[in-house]
């Protein structure tokens, strides 16, 4: 699993280079796939569940799950997320981060810092002996703080030979504590941050996911190891 997402967090730090003015989701797709070949591995999410693409893309409003398009041209003052995955000796890898065109505003940039918090606080509580409902707690005190919306539609989980897998780890607290975290777990934690309302709706495409009030979202995520000395991300380069 480090190798899978060693692979991710390369890959991503090399798109995050190229994210400018012009470029097409397309483009970046079609860049994602090509530098996973290289490395010998395969993309994680193209025909999964019938996704079309080899990374999801979503632009401002859009959450989640955002299909690459010739037609979607980048430009100055929006924020990208990009969320990517890849196979690797039969292993899964998954990683995310929101990605700025160049300047943009005061607004959003808070956005994206307290986003990419978020996951770091929750990662923070990814030790032996706490709760899943720990994570979660972390990540919606940070959010709750700065008056944002928690997605509740979508959320980290557990991951390993399959993309996703139990336990799920979600971004704000319901009811119980859900599993205690143990030695061995590996979870991708991921919090879903929106400027905005909480609610989002899905586009008839089937797949994106866009906030309800059209406001700006952010998204991060690391795969993380849970060892007896604590958490150590493997998404990182």
């Amino acid at each position: 699993m480090k190798s899978a997402s060693r692979i991710v967090a390369e890959i991503l730090l090399a798109l995050r280079e190229n994210i400018r003015d012009g470029i097409t989701t397309a483009d970046v797709d079609r860049m994602a796939e090509e530098l996973t070949l290289k490395k010998k591995a395969k993309p994680a999410f193209k025909g999964y569940r019938g996704f079309p693409a080899s990374i999801c893309i979503s632009v401002n409003e859009e959450v989640v799950h955002g299909i690459p398009s010739p037609k979607r041209i980048l430009k100055t003052g929006d924020v990208v997320g990009l969320d990517f995955g890849v196979i690797y000796d039969g292993y899964f890898g998954d990683s995310a981060m929101t990605v700025p065109v160049g300047q943009i505003t005061p607004e959003l940039e808070r956005l994206v810092k307290i986003t990419e918090q978020c996951l770091y606080k929750g990662i923070e509580q990814a030790v032996p002996g706490n709760f899943i409902s720990d994570i979660s707690a972390a990540v919606q005190r940070l959010a709750d703080a700065n008056n944002y919306g928690i997605v509740r539609e979508f959320c980290g989980h557990g991951i390993g030979r399959a993309l996703h897998e139990d336990p799920p780890v979600l971004n704000y607290v319901q009811h119980g504590k859900g599993p205690k975290i143990k030695p061995g777990f590996v979870l991708a934690i991921e919090p879903m941050i929106n400027l905005g309302t909480e609610k989002v709706r899905v586009l008839d495409d089937g797949w994106t996911v866009i906030t309800a009030d059209g406001k700006p979202s952010a998204h991060f995520e690391h795969t993380i190891a849970v060892t007896r000395d604590g958490p150590v991300i493997l998404t990182q380069v």
